[in-house]
């Protein structure tokens, strides 16, 4: 029990919560990390974990990162993840997600679930069965459906961005593209490079995504392991985290590494600085693929998706320079800047709360009754 209050401690979090069904056969987890600015928001992450405190680790880190994402992308709201332990090809059904909705409804708002790896549109509408605390639902019911394109579009924006800083160029055309992971994110982020001109190399373990990538957009398929040191002008890592870390990172050929994968880097300071010393310009993972948390974001206040796609696409490119500028400015690693563009928010919309402002569903009443 130790280990949980000292990973939550030395993180920062303020919630977490196990749940267990053994009727449905539920094992979960659900972090709540910051709720400085507003509700927890994250995504619900299903994947077979070796063991119960690798889904622990993961889920911790995951909701950290939400915050900051949040915060970073201008979003009222803070941090959250859930994981659910189980096998997302083979253990999903409607009374799993239902059962994982009612613990969702029983944390009373303070955490907004959505869709993430393993899980799906299709389970979001059996979550919400139990609970209106969720979000990325179709389309069909008034929601804003897959958000994968949006987290793609922000991450193609934010390629540009980097291109534009390190190269000094305003196009993508023509350049060498890596994409690990072609699933939801790296299939539509490799549509929108497609029709930038850019030349792309794709990795992937599943042979039925890569196909039809090839088969699209014409792409060229290289090994899982060849990626890294492949010619290349950006890395873009599009899969599961860590794979930026001291086996990887000195055999990197690419000036910049720009991608949509959460938790890139597998040590935040240690890896980053590596990447800073090789010449490397690291777009930030939280700050480049908040396009997903900004389209389920404005489901929640209404959706409107040519604002979510404006919002997605020109705001990730302006948080983007604003990093790059402040790490040049103070010379430490994008990471280290952007994270203190994010605590700086943070500790500001704190500042806020030293004034208390009636809610409209204080004691279950309206401000003038």
């Amino acid at each position: 029990m130790s280990f949980v209050f000292e990973s939550m401690d030395s993180r920062g979090h303020e919630e977490v919560v196990f749940c267990h069904d053994k009727d449905t056969g539920l094992k979960a987890i659900i972090a709540v990390h910051n709720t400085t600015i507003g509700p927890a928001l994250g995504g619900c992450r299903m994947w077979a974990y070796e063991t119960e405190e690798d889904a622990l680790k993961d889920v911790l880190r995951l909701s950290r990162g939400m915050s900051y994402k949040a915060a970073i992308a201008g979003l009222n709201f803070g941090g959250g993840k859930a994981v659910i332990i189980g096998d997302s090809k083979k253990d999903k059904n409607e009374i799993l997600f239902r059962s994982f909705g009612r613990f969702v409804q029983g944390l009373a708002g303070r955490y907004i679930t959505a869709e993430d790896v393993g899980t799906s549109v299709k389970d979001m509408e059996w979550v919400r069965m139990e609970t209106r605390y969720v979000t990325g639902i179709s389309r069909a019911l008034g929601g804003s459906g897959d958000p994968s394109p949006v987290t793609a579009l922000g991450t193609c924006s934010g390629m540009k961005a980097t291109v534009k800083k390190h190269l000094g160029k305003d196009s993508l055309s023509g350049l060498n593209v890596g994409v690990q992971g072609v699933g939801h994110v790296g299939y539509h982020l490799c549509r929108y490079l497609s029709r930038e001109g850019a030349n792309l190399y794709v990795t992937d373990m599943d042979e039925s995504a890569l196909k039809r990538v090839v088969d699209e957009f014409g792409v060229q398929v290289i090994g899982m392991d060849d990626i890294y040191d492949a010619d290349l002008d950006i890395y873009a890592p599009c899969a599961l985290g860590a794979t930026l870390n001291e086996e990887t990172i000195p055999n990197l050929k690419c000036s910049i590494v720009a991608g949509a994968a959460n938790n890139q880097l597998k040590n935040e300071d240690v890896h980053a600085q590596m990447l800073k010393d090789r010449g490397i310009l690291y777009a930030p993972d939280y700050a480049i693929n908040a396009g997903g948390l900004i389209n389920v974001a404005n489901e929640i206040e209404g959706y409107n998706r040519e604002r979510a796609f404006l919002q997605a696409e020109e705001g990730i490119y302006d948080t983007l320079m604003t990093i790059f500028q402040r790490s040049e400015e103070e010379d430490v690693t994008t990471h280290t800047a952007a994270s203190k563009v994010a605590e700086k928010r943070m500790e500001d919309v704190a500042k806020l709360k030293n004034v208390y402002l009636p809610q409209k569903n204080v004691m279950g009443k309206r401000d003038n009754t």
